[in-house]
Formats: C-alpha cells, structure tokens, sequence
C-alpha cells in the first residue's frame, strides 16, 4: 500500500450530521488497542492481536498516513476509515485503485455510523482525486459488511479464495459530474 497520491494531507475534518473524520492524535491510543484487540472487529479479518503486545508496541500517538481517517462521535474515537492505494493485491482487478477499509468498535455497531463516515470518506476522496475507482475487500461471511458495501455503491467485481474463506471484491465506479 501507496500514498493515495497528490492529495493535501492531513484534510481539515470532515464533519457530518454526527461524527468527525479526522487524524488520529495520542488521546486516540486506547480506542485504536481496543480496536485492534477486539475479537469481534476481527472476526473476518484474521483475529485479534494480543492486547498486552499492542500495549508494549503501539506508539504514544497513533501513526499518521494518508488516507486514515480517525471516525470521532462528541470527542472519542468510534471507529477508524482507511483509503489505501492497493499497489499489491491478490486481486489483479484492484491493483493500482484505491481501497476502502473500516473499523468500528463493536459498541456503536448497529448505528449507521459506518455508512455515515464512509460515505464522507467517499465524497472527500471524489472530490480530491475525481475519476478514480475504489475496491472494497470482505469476506461473503461478513454480512454487515457486504450490507455496507451495497449500499455505499460498490458492485461485485469478483470472489475468491484467501485466508481459508470465500472473498468479495467490490468495485465503486467514479462518480462522474452531471452536465
């Protein structure tokens, strides 16, 4: 994974109706361990990671990247928004576009808070780097996921094996202005 390209980094936050998308600050270090260490957040992804390691080897302040977007509900973190340049993919039809991931603590699940900041993630990235296509990744198993994925635009480009599961690739055409 790549920068996302020529984009102004780090963005003013993103407001919506509820949440801010925003860079992670150190205030954030205790949500991104819960985040990480989360059985359920990890349930189609491989697993958790050990808390007590997240502990020792996650800095004071989260890493900041292009592309990762703190999800921020009246001051905490809820959740987390990737947009990653897939230069590698298993998937040839990804490589080269832009991927969207999210994470959201399993307490605010159910909320809408999801679809909310991702689609403000999408707008933001429509507007920076308009014409661009976005790749989303989820196991079929994950329905919550495949939910979301539908409803945020994206349409299947494939599935395949990885990581002993069946996988979805979706694809998110660009939007394209109205004349």
């Amino acid at each position: 994974m790549t920068e996302l390209g020529p984009v102004a980094w780090p963005p003013a936050p993103i407001r919506t109706e509820r949440l801010v998308l925003r860079e992670p600050e150190a205030r954030d270090r205790a949500a991104f361990i819960e985040l990480l260490a989360s059985p359920e957040v990890h349930t189609y992804l491989g697993g958790p990671r050990p808390r007590d390691e997240l502990e020792r080897e996650m800095p004071g302040a989260p890493e900041r990247w292009p592309g990762s977007f703190v999800v921020d509900l009246d001051g905490s973190m809820i959740g987390q928004i990737l947009l990653r340049r897939a230069t590698e993919h298993r998937r040839p039809a990804a490589a080269g576009k832009v991927d969207l991931g999210y994470l959201f603590l399993p307490r605010v699940w159910g909320f809408g808070y999801a679809s909310e900041a991702c689609v403000a993630a999408l707008d933001w990235f429509a507007a920076v780097l308009p014409g661009e296509p976005v790749v989303l990744t989820t196991q079929t198993a994950n329905v919550g996921s495949m939910r979301l994925a539908a409803k945020l635009g994206f349409t299947e480009a494939e599935r395949f094996q990885a990581w002993d599961a069946e996988q979805w690739l979706g694809l998110r055409s660009p939007v394209t202005p109205s004349a």
